[in-house]
């Protein structure tokens, strides 16, 4: 599953180079597909619908495999079929999901009896981000994103998804961040206090993220697609990640239908989704 962020700060820049966070993120009904079979040749086999993406090592679900097969000893061999659905370099976590996935998907192949805690301490090494897609559904993230606090789930809402037709490096992104300049933050406290409370405004009326600094003017057609969902009904908009996503959050299912058609029909975003979000925050062995 997709993830969203409702809030996104950037504490400060670690002696390491890793940059420290407090982020709100939230699952949403956006998937990829994934088969995962025992093969009779060893080793692990990925294949993808999209031919620009690697099948080798650098494949984020080949290292998720190899990762528990090598620390299992596990001597079979397994095939990844992956069907991507969710945008590629968009801010959502496409990648973290489906190693995520695949983590789960091995575990239970193989039998290896390890729990969800167990599977997130060993899926940092994978990403940052790879822990909170195990475990999914509403949650605080801090540290480089790995240390997860569960919330009650995000009200009932409809949200819009647009990507533009360009692709963004975190790494640029975060390389490009003055963390230290920073001075007025999103309130992440006040964020998670409306999300106990199930006030979707309180929600909306807070959500910030202090990468769109970098991102949206190196992409300005991040802050047009914005500005184009608030104009056809949003509560609020905003940039996912290190962009290029952007959601809107509708309180209204047709308001955001006929927002959604808008924006096809502006060619802002080359991609346009709609969906709600993801409202269970168990493991993944729940769907």
């Amino acid at each position: 599953m997709a993830k969203i962020n409702l809030g996104l700060d950037v504490v400060k820049k670690r002696p390491d180079g890793y940059h420290e966070v407090r982020m709100i993120m939230q699952t949403i009904r956006m998937y990829d597909q994934i088969d995962l079979e025992i093969s009779k040749e060893p080793g692990i086999h990925v294949q993808t619908n999209l031919p620009f993406l690697p099948c080798d090592e650098s494949n984020l679900t080949y290292k998720a495999a190899k990762l528990l097969m090598d620390e299992f000893e596990i001597q079979q061999g397994v095939s990844i079929d992956l069907k991507k659905f969710i945008p590629v370099a968009a801010g959502m976590a496409g990648g973290s999901t489906d190693a995520a996935a695949v983590m789960v998907g091995v575990n239970r192949l193989f039998h290896l009896g390890l729990t969800q805690q167990e599977l997130m301490k060993r899926g940092v090494k994978i990403g940052a981000d790879v822990p909170y897609c195990i475990m999914r559904g509403t949650a605080l993230a801090e540290g480089i994103g790995e240390i997860l606090t569960p919330l009650p789930p995000m009200p009932a809402c409809h949200l819009l998804i647009g990507k533009p037709a360009v692709n963004v490096s975190t790494k640029f992104v975060y390389t490009n961040l003055r963390a230290d300049e920073i001075t007025d933050h999103p309130d992440i406290d006040g964020m998670i206090e409306a999300i106990r409370m199930a006030d979707l405004h309180g929600i909306v009326s807070r959500m910030e993220n202090v990468l769109e600094r970098v991102t949206i003017p190196e992409y300005p057609v991040i802050d047009e697609i914005k500005k184009h969902m608030k104009k056809h009904g949003a509560l609020g908009a905003l940039m996912s990640g290190s962009g290029p996503t952007v959601f809107g959050v509708f309180d209204d299912g047709e308001k955001a239908k006929r927002a959604a058609a808008e924006l096809r029909k502006s060619r802002l975003a080359r991609q346009v989704f709609l969906t709600v979000p993801f409202q269970n925050g168990g493991t993944m062995d729940d769907k």
